[in-house]
């Protein structure tokens, strides 16, 4: 039986299990189709959505992502350069242009290092940004529904009194905004994003759970952690 190993958030590599155990983390929103995973005999590790059929899993069809670069990189090997020794007879002009050769490598060098670590890092931050801005928008509607069903003693719903078309919400990077109530029973929102050329994003989305008991809200979302604001992970 193949064992199998996924990428926590893209990065931290967990695994070995066998493959009803990652069918059944994607079942329970744990890890989503773009969560990159391996098993032997597979290659590169590729996107979750690639094995669909092999685990037997429903999900929808969507463009396969860019290959992405393995969870854990192997470390950066140091680079030794060895400077040769003058000839005898070699000009002082010559060695400062042998040193000056050396040094630029080793510039080029670290700078391709660096671009490597800052390029994915900004990246993420800016799609965190972007699901912190949307989750912020979300408030003053949150505040609506948490005072409508403390008046009505129901959940709203999209159209009632006060309540617009999921589309009317569009704004920002989110594309609607379903109103209504979940299977729990609890009243809230259901935001979908719409970020084009964003796969870790686009259709994604962001839900705001109210508990009319407590009078508390609770974020979710089927986007990895490392987007997410603090009190929408776990």
């Amino acid at each position: 039986m193949s064992q199998w190993f996924y990428a926590e958030g893209n990065r931290e590599r967990r695994g070995p299990l066998p493959a009803e155990n990652i069918a059944a983390l994607f079942r329970s929103g744990r890890i989503a189709g773009d969560t990159l995973v391996w098993r032997e005999g597979a290659g590169d590790w590729r996107p979750l959505r690639d094995f669909a059929t092999e685990l037997g899993l429903d999900m929808p069809a969507g463009p396969t992502p860019e290959p992405a670069a393995p969870p854990l990189p192997p470390p950066v090997q140091q680079v030794h350069v060895v400077v040769p020794a003058p000839r005898p007879g070699l000009s002082g002009c010559a060695i400062l242009g042998i040193v000056a050769a050396v040094g630029g490598v080793m510039v080029v060098a670290i700078a391709g290092i660096l671009a490597a670590i800052a390029v994915p890092a900004y990246n993420d931050y800016r799609l965190r940004a972007k699901v912190t801005a949307a989750h912020a928008q979300l408030q003053p509607l949150a505040a609506e529904v948490a005072r409508s069903a403390a008046a009505g003693g129901h959940c709203p719903v999209n159209g009632d009194e006060g309540f617009d078309s999921p589309e009317s919400y569009a704004g920002g990077d989110i594309g609607a905004v379903r109103i209504g109530r979940f299977d729990n029973g609890h009243c809230g929102l259901e935001a979908r994003f719409h970020v084009p050329g964003k796969d870790t994003l686009d259709g994604k989305h962001l839900w705001l759970d109210y508990d009319t008991q407590t009078a508390t809200w609770t974020c979710s979302a089927d986007v990895a952690d490392k987007y997410l604001p603090a009190g929408c992970r776990g």
